[in-house]
C-alpha cells in the first residue's frame, strides 16, 4: 500500500495511513487542550441559560441540590470512561468499549445509537446558535438584522464551524477553548457581582433538602435536567488518538472537567436564586433567561457580556461537540461498523472530514424534519418553530439515546475487565462504581420516558425504541455478512 504523507507541526513527513488504517494527527493535544474542549462541549452558559429555569420550576428553591446529585452521578460515569481508557484508549469511545465487552452485534448497535443520539443532541445546538444570535440582535434592536430568520444565521455559523474543524483539530480545539474561557469569565464575574449586590438575600435555603418541591420525587424529576447540564463531559475520550499520553491525560481531563463544572454550576445556580430573592415563580418564567435577567439587575453592561457569553458558548459547544462526536462515528466507519466512507481522513489536514460533514448534514436533516413536522402538524412559526423549541425537543430525544449508551457502558466495564484484564480487576472501581452509575442512569431515563408527557415528548420513548430495534436488525444483518467485524472492534488503539 502506498502511504499518503502530510507535514506535521515540525515539518517532517508523517504517514496518513498506518497499518492499513486511516489515522488522525496523533499526539498534538495536551491535557489542557482536551479539558478545555470537554468543558466547551458542555457549554456551561448555553446549558445553564436554557436549562436552569425549568430545573428550578421542577425542583424548587433547593434546585442547586439537583446539580450536586447530577455531579456525583456524572463522576460515576467518569470512572467508567476513565477505567476503559487506561487500558484501551480509543477514538471510538463507548462504541469500542461496549463492543469489546459484549461482541460485534452489540458494538454495531451501540455505534448506531451513539451516532443518532449525538446527531440529535447536536441539532439542538446547531439550531440555538442561530436562534440565540437572533435574540441578541433583537434585544439590542440592531436595525435591519433583527428580522433575519434564525435559520439563516444557523447556516452561516455552521459553515464557519465546519471550516474551522476541517482546518485541523489543534486550531479548532483551541478556538473552542478560547470561547469557553470567555464565557466562564463572564459567568463567574456576573455571579460574584450578583452575590455582592444582592448580599442581603444570601442564605442557605437553596441547600436545604426540605426546600425541594415534593421532596425526593421533585429531586428525581429535576435530575434529568441537571444531568443534561453535563452532557459532553465524555468529549476527551474521542480525542484520545490526537492526545499525548491518552491513558493518563484523558482520565485526568474527564475528572477535572466534571469537578470544575460541578462547582461552577453550583455558583451560577446559587447566585441566580439569590438574584431573584428566592422567588422561584419569577425565576422559572419561560419567557426569560434567568441568568441574563440577573445580569441586567447587576448592571446593564453585564447583560451585554452575558449575551456574548451565550454566543461563544453555543459556538464553542458546536465546534468541540462536533469534533469529538463525529470522531466516534469516524472510528466506527474505519473499523467497518458503519459505511467505510465515514472512516476517511483529509489527505493534508488529517481531519475526519467525511464524518464531520456527514454528522453536520445529519443535524440539518433533523432540523428540516423537525420544521416539516411542525408545519404538517398545523403549528405556525410563532407557535412551535422557534430555535428554543428545537433546542428542548431535539436535545431531549438525543439525551434518551445517549443515556442508553451510558448505561450499556457502565454494564460493560466489569465484564470487560473480567474478560480482558482479570489481573487488574478491582471490585470497587470495576464493580461497585459502574453499578451505581447504571442506577443513576435509570432515574433520568424513567422520567424522560414515563407516560403522560406533552406532545412531542410523549413520542420520544417510542421513537427511541424504534431506533433500538432498527439498530439491532442492522447489526444482525451486518455481522452475518461480515463475521470479522468482532475482531476489528477496538483494533485501532489510540497510542499504538
Amino acid at each position: 500500500m502506498t502511504e499518503a504523507f502530510t507535514p506535521d507541526s515540525l515539518g517532517a513527513k508523517v504517514p496518513n495511513v498506518d497499518g492499513g488504517h486511516e489515522r488522525l494527527h496523533r499526539g498534538v493535544l495536551g491535557p489542557i487542550d482536551i479539558a478545555a474542549a470537554t468543558m466547551a462541549n458542555i457549554g456551561p452558559a448555553m446549558s445553564f441559560y436554557f436549562g436552569f429555569g425549568f430545573l428550578a420550576y421542577t425542583a424548587g428553591l433547593a434546585s442547586p441540590l439537583t446539580i450536586v446529585a447530577a455531579g456525583i452521578a456524572i463522576a460515576f460515569l467518569a470512572n467508567t470512561l476513565s477505567e476503559f481508557t487506561k487500558v484501551m484508549p480509543s477514538t471510538g469511545g463507548f462504541i469500542t468499549f461496549v463492543g469489546k465487552s459484549f461482541g460485534a452485534r452489540t458494538g454495531v448497535t451501540t455505534a448506531l445509537l451513539t451516532g443518532v443520539g449525538y446527531i440529535a443532541a447536536m441539532a439542538s445546538v446547531v439550531g440555538i446558535v442561530g436562534g440565540f444570535f437572533q435574540t441578541l440582535l433583537q434585544n439590542y434592536n440592531v436595525s435591519g438584522l433583527e428580522s433575519v430568520p434564525w435559520g439563516i444565521w444557523t447556516v452561516l455559523f455552521l459553515a464557519f464551524a465546519a471550516f474551522m474543524m476541517i482546518r485541523g483539530i489543534s486550531v479548532s480545539t483551541r478556538l473552542a477553548g478560547f470561547f469557553f474561557a470567555f464565557e466562564m469569565l463572564v459567568l463567574v464575574v456576573v455571579s460574584v457581582a450578583a452575590l455582592i449586590k444582592f448580599h442581603g438575600h444570601i442564605n442557605l435555603a437553596p441547600f436545604n433538602p426540605k426546600n425541594i418541591t415534593h421532596g425526593f420525587s421533585g429531586l428525581a424529576a429535576g435530575f434529568p435536567l441537571a444531568i443534561y447540564l453535563f452532557i459532553g463531559w465524555e468529549n476527551s475520550a474521542a480525542l484520545a488518538e490526537e492526545t499525548d499520553n491518552p491513558r493518563k491525560n484523558v482520565p485526568k481531563a474527564v475528572f477535572t472537567s466534571v469537578a470544575i463544572m460541578s462547582v461552577s454550576y453550583l455558583l451560577f445556580a446559587y447566585s441566580t436564586v439569590i438574584g431573584f430573592s428566592g422567588d422561584i415563580a419569577k425565576l422559572s418564567n419561560p419567557n426569560i433567561i434567568p441568568f441574563i435577567t440577573v445580569a441586567k439587575g447587576v448592571i446593564g453592561a453585564a447583560a451585554f457580556f452575558a449575551f456574548l457569553a451565550g454566543m461563544t458558548s453555543t459556538l464553542g459547544a458546536l465546534i468541540a461537540g462536533t469534533n469529538s462526536q463525529a470522531r466516534l462515528i469516524f472510528n466506527a466507519g474505519r473499523e467497518g461498523l458503519l459505511p467505510s466512507f465515514i472512516g476517511k481522513v483529509h489527505a493534508k489536514k488529517r481531519t475526519p472530514v467525511n464524518s464531520l460533514l456527514f454528522f453536520l448534514a445529519g443535524t440539518l436533516l433533523i432540523i428540516g424534519v423537525w420544521g416539516l413536522g411542525h408545519l404538517l402538524g398545523g403549528h405556525g412559526a410563532s407557535a412551535g418553530m422557534s430555535a428554543g423549541n428545537l433546542f428542548y425537543e431535539s436535545s431531549t430525544f438525543g439525551t434518551i439515546l445517549i443515556l442508553l449508551v451510558y448505561g450499556l457502558s457502565n454494564l460493560a466495564l466489569p465484564f470487560y475487565y473480567k474478560k480482558h484484564h482479570p489481573d487488574l480487576f478491582n471490585g470497587f472501581r470495576h464493580g461497585v462504581l459502574p453499578v451505581l452509575g447504571l442506577v443513576t442512569i435509570i432515574v433520568p431515563l424513567y422520567y424522560l420516558s414515563k407516560p403522560g408527557q406533552p406532545t412531542p415528548y410523549n413520542w420520544y420513548p417510542y421513537m427511541a425504541l424504534v431506533a433500538v430495534v432498527l439498530a439491532v436488525i442492522y447489526a444482525a444483518v451486518l455481522v452475518k455478512r461480515d463475521p470479522s467485524i468482532g475482531e476489528r472492534i477496538g483494533s485501532i488503539v489510540a497510542d499504538e
